[in-house]
């Protein structure tokens, strides 16, 4: 099901792995090591953007709270401006991106974002669990959210029935999904939590979503006057805008097809070239061009963030460059499509896997949503080469595909 044997799966050797490895670290310095003034300038620059857009929109809301127009763009504003809060400027700060310019402002022991989750808390369950584990069935917090079945790896049971509805659920409230998620509600239910911890976990949360609250539902809404409910409605229309579109980014940078999930196995005694593998086979890009790149936090990039989850934002785009390189040298896949198709397969795959396995044609190992190296085992081994190039796992899957074309037809 889930790949267990990484080097085997990608038809590479441990020397291979290594080389790798090596290359994409010489990336790294290389881009890390030249940050300066340019970079500094763009995430001031970001930051001026991003608040001056907030202004003016809830100006707009403040004098035109009962002008429907006013009331759309100052909504739609105030939506596009938590998008850039939440995506390029908390999410990237506080992965310590900003860090070499010791700017105790935009630093990420002290940033706190504009979502009802705490700093502290997404920091443990997205920048070490989900970065350390990723796509790690059984690991990583991130596969299905602890509510959906994303790959055949998870047991089904009839409550996956409601896939769809859960993902849909997720996407509007995406915050509190994000903002919970820490608090292990699960192991709280079946009594395997250390309670006194848990306590201080919600407590904590609580403090934060209750300002939350206050901020967008009270205090805004009062400063309208009598348009108090047209600007508390907006403000709720600005944080959906928010959750659907990151809940959109992220699904479509782990779930897409081509996007692959591990067992533990496949970690055990890992080296960092190998986890630098499993970063490139585990994540997925988006295609778009600079607006969407902005507009997703640079996570269009999927594949360069998880890599390099602490290099500036703002030079991801230039490491894909070489990062593609070294996949073409080393003939791996590089996933990337467009955010329409890339989401829309995610949510196939959520619907699809509503259903229990002996309902689904393709098999554990050889699905769309899922691969494993038992995909490969009618292939030959050593794969032969062509045109001198080293044969890896994007030409065993050219042949594999090629394979099961050929049995379709036969049947």
């Amino acid at each position: 099901m889930a790949i267990t044997d990484i080097p085997e799966f990608a038809h590479l050797t441990e020397d291979d792995i290594e080389a790798l490895g090596t290359e994409l670290e010489q990336i790294r310095q290389d881009i890390i090591g030249s940050l300066g003034e340019r970079d500094a300038a763009y995430i001031h620059n970001t930051i001026r953007f991003q608040r001056g857009l907030e202004i003016a929109s809830r100006g707009l809301l403040l004098v035109g709270s009962r002008n429907r127009t006013a009331w759309a763009l100052g909504a739609g504003a105030l939506g596009v401006s938590k998008i850039i809060e939440n995506m390029e400027l908390g999410h990237n700060i506080m992965h310590g991106q900003w860090d070499w310019m010791n700017d105790p402002e935009i630093h990420s022991t002290t940033w706190e974002w504009d979502i009802v989750g705490t700093a502290e808390h997404w920091k443990q369950t997205h920048n070490y669990i989900h970065h350390k584990y990723t796509n790690i069935v059984g690991m990583d917090d991130d596969v299905g959210y602890g509510l959906l079945r994303v790959t055949r790896d998870q047991r089904w049971s009839p409550f996956f029935y409601g896939n769809v509805a859960y993902n849909t659920i997720l996407a509007l409230m995406f915050q509190w999904g994000v903002g919970i998620q820490h608090l292990e509600l699960g192991k709280m239910a079946k009594g395997r939590d250390d309670r006194p911890e848990t306590k201080r976990k919600i407590a904590k949360f609580a403090k934060k979503a209750s300002r939350q609250l206050l901020k967008d539902y009270v205090l805004y809404p009062a400063l309208s006057g009598p348009g108090w409910k047209s600007t508390a409605k907006a403000n709720l229309v600005a944080n959906g805008i928010r959750n659907v579109w990151t809940n959109a980014v992220i699904f479509c940078g782990h779930f897409p097809d081509g996007a692959e999930k591990f067992t533990k196995k496949a970690v055990e005694e890992e080296t960092k070239a190998e986890w630098y593998l499993r970063q490139m086979l585990g994540s997925a890009n988006i295609t778009g061009g600079p607006v969407i790149d902005f507009m997703s936090g640079n996570l269009s990039y999927q594949i360069e963030h998880h890599i390099y989850p602490d290099m500036a934002s703002n030079r991801l785009a230039e490491a894909s460059i070489r990062v593609r390189e070294v996949c073409r040298k080393y003939d791996l896949p590089y996933v990337a499509g467009p955010l329409p198709v890339q989401y829309l397969k995610t949510w196939r795959t959520i619907a699809k896997l509503s259903l229990p396995n002996h309902m689904l044609r393709d098999t554990a190992d050889d699905a769309p949503e899922t691969h494993s190296e038992q995909m490969f085992a009618d292939l030959p081994k050593p794969l032969p080469a062509t045109n001198g190039q080293r044969a890896g796992l994007k030409t065993a899957l050219k042949h594999h595909r090629a394979n099961r074309r050929a049995r379709k037809v036969a049947a």
